[in-house]
């Protein structure tokens, strides 16, 4: 019995369905594949990674104390755990490419040209604000708790609670430092202006400073080294909000106008006739 008419347009909206789904599986297959490589050859090193991320606090430990297992597994664990997110953070620009090669065919070439440099700055923005985590926040952080505790109270924290707040915090800043591409998100999509952030500055200055209290130990300096650097993020999403969304009026200007030349050249042209 053949298809009807009817049928036939069900089945071809079906086949795009069925291999834009086939794509996705191949696409996650490849992810997990580069993920799981990464893993294994980090696993070897895994008892090394753990002791380089808690070197922070370990630096500031007072003199014969250490940081400590509760669980029994925990020592197996822990840098197990660690291992597997460090393969996952390794493998970012991996798994951006893959998701950006399954958008593409869907997106306007405007829209690619501003694709692309989004995605390798948000890879980089994201891994600038874990450095600036380790490198910056973690020292003032554990200097100050480490020191403001009963002196009858020894300093031995645990690894998987350490290992547990430390993702945290580096989630939390490699999310902040994504601020410049939210702004130029929301100028792009016309949700806000360049202007309208900029009016808002104030308020923003002082939500980064509530952010840097909440994150941050409870002095001027260690706020300060958060929310100033939040609120230059801001900035320079404005600024690139302007350069961008010019560029983009400029372009629809230019086909805007190669448009109505050609509607003019084929008047002229049906004039003749």
């Amino acid at each position: 019995m053949t298809d009807t008419p009817k049928d036939l347009p069900e089945q071809d909206q079906e086949q795009p369905f069925i291999s834009h789904l086939l794509e996705m599986r191949q696409r996650l297959m490849r992810i997990l594949l580069i993920i799981l490589l990464i893993f294994l050859g980090l696993f070897y090193f895994a008892n090394d990674l753990y002791t380089y991320l808690s070197s922070p606090l370990s630096a500031l430990l007072p003199e014969g104390t250490s940081m400590i297992a509760t669980d029994v597994t925990s020592p197996f664990f822990a840098p197990f755990k660690l291992t597997l997110v460090a393969a996952i953070f390794l493998a970012m620009p991996v798994i951006l490419h893959q998701v950006w090669g399954f958008i593409a065919p869907g997106l306007y070439q405007n829209e690619k040209r501003l694709a692309v440099p989004l995605l390798i700055s948000s890879i980089f923005l994201f891994y600038a604000g874990i450095a600036f985590a380790y490198f910056v926040v973690f020292p003032l952080i554990f200097g100050f708790f480490t020191s403001v505790g009963p002196e009858n109270v020894a300093v031995m924290t645990d690894i998987s609670s350490y290992l547990d707040f430390v993702l945290k915090l580096f989630f939390a800043f490699g999310i902040v430092f994504e601020i410049p591409i939210a702004t130029l998100l929301l100028i792009w999509t016309g949700a806000a202006t360049a202007d309208s952030l900029a009016q808002k500055r104030a308020y923003v200055l002082v939500g980064c400073f509530v952010l840097g209290m909440l994150l941050t130990p409870p002095d001027v300096i260690s706020q300060s080294l958060l929310a100033v650097p939040m609120w230059l993020l801001f900035e320079l999403g404005i600024l690139m909000g302007r350069i961008f969304v010019k560029r983009k009026d400029d372009e629809e200007d230019e086909e805007f106008d190669d448009e109505f030349e050609e509607a003019m050249r084929e008047e002229e042209s049906n004039n003749r006739d």
